[in-house]
């Protein structure tokens, strides 16, 4: 295994669109929500087996979920866990991470990935972020994994890259956010077009380089940090610096902007989870097209996504494209076509019924 390799797990977020799961207290990447007894961050952590050394894995993650993050990956040393004062996106969390990272080590090679993501295809994926690893570690290349879309899906980014030859990392043309149904319909119909996966493949000095060239008030602002990283002193200079950080994205910051961007096609049975539907996509479905996790009786129900307390017993009668999800003081019931309104339902909750139900 080459001790020159690191993984960086972003996992900071919120996730409000599966509330009532997620809370703001305890994001769904710290929950079992595949039913598999494992929470989405340790599912990420043990998919990084064989791709880097152990000591290499950093989390960045809000200062109040540093607790949630020892207890759950309990090999973790208090150097691995970098805990950000506020929440300020993407581009900061990696500059932090990345910043860090070659200050120990000039020639690292990094992959940077959420917390939250699902992938169904454990092999294909360490075999894909291996390639990747391998294209970028002596070359000035950012990379990231495209997935090839099964669907007209809006809730993805899109990425269209430059078709020459029959490699399957490719030059990058265009990112597009979240395009509306008929975009989505075109770039399905063009194959040129991938969903975003955001996951991200780079050495140290390509990185810091395309941050000084696309962000370079931010990295200024890391690279003050040279004398305090990996040092007692570094938890001090991180609340500072945060501080005078701008909230942006690192796609925004910089894989919109730079020249050296390339796309890996990838094929390793990919979620982003990000709603309540993909979740019921994935999930595996009764004769009735029901997804269930939970104690659940069910009569003349269909197509309904289920997750509940184990302690509880849930008796169901009639519904049909349904999410029901219970999580602490919080029953939620909705149309499935309609999840859209879920960060509807959590803004009213807040303003309505108090912070302690989100």
């Amino acid at each position: 295994m080459n001790k020159n390799t690191y993984a960086v797990i972003m996992a900071g977020g919120i996730g409000s669109r599966f509330w009532p799961i997620s809370r703001t207290n305890n994001p769904k990447q710290f929950h079992d929500v595949l039913g598999v007894g494992e929470s989405m961050l340790q599912l990420t952590a043990n998919r990084l087996t064989d791709i880097c050394p152990p000591e290499n894995i950093y989390v960045v993650t809000n200062k109040d979920y540093r607790d949630l993050v020892a207890e759950q990956l309990p090999t973790l040393s208090d150097d691995q866990i970098l805990c950000e004062p506020i929440g300020r996106n993407t581009a900061p969390a990696i500059a932090y991470a990345c910043f860090k990272i070659a200050n120990l080590n000039p020639e690292a090679n990094i992959v940077v990935m959420p917390s939250d993501h699902v992938v169904l295809k454990e092999e294909a994926f360490k075999k894909t972020v291996k390639q990747a690893l391998e294209a970028s570690e002596h070359a000035d290349k950012l990379i990231t994994l495209g997935i090839k879309p099964s669907r007209p899906d809006t809730g993805y980014g899109y990425i269209q890259f430059i078709e020459k030859g029959t490699e399957e990392l490719k030059k990058v043309k265009t990112f597009t956010e979240k395009p509306n149904l008929e975009i989505a319909k075109m770039f399905l119909e063009s194959g040129d077009f991938v969903w975003n996966a955001g996951i991200f493949i780079w050495n140290a000095k390509s990185i810091l380089k395309a941050f000084k060239t696309y962000l370079s008030e931010m990295a200024e602002i890391f690279e003050d940090g040279s004398g305090y990283f990996n040092t007692q002193h570094e938890k001090e200079f991180i609340a500072k610096a945060y501080s005078h950080c701008r909230n942006i994205s690192i796609d925004y910051g910089i894989m919109e902007k730079a020249d050296n961007v390339y796309v890996l096609l990838s094929d390793f049975g990919w979620s982003d989870l990000g709603t309540w539907n993909s979740l019921y996509s994935i999930g595996h479905k009764d004769e009735a097209g029901n997804v269930v996790d939970g104690e659940v009786l069910l009569y003349d129900a269909k197509n309904n996504i289920i997750k509940t307390p184990k302690e509880r017993l849930v008796v169901i009668q009639g519904l049909e494209n349904f999410i029901v999800a219970e999580f602490d003081n919080v029953l939620m019931i909705c149309r499935k076509d309609e999840e859209q309104r879920v960060k509807e339902f959590v803004s009213d909750v807040k303003a309505k019924k108090g912070p302690s139900y989100i």
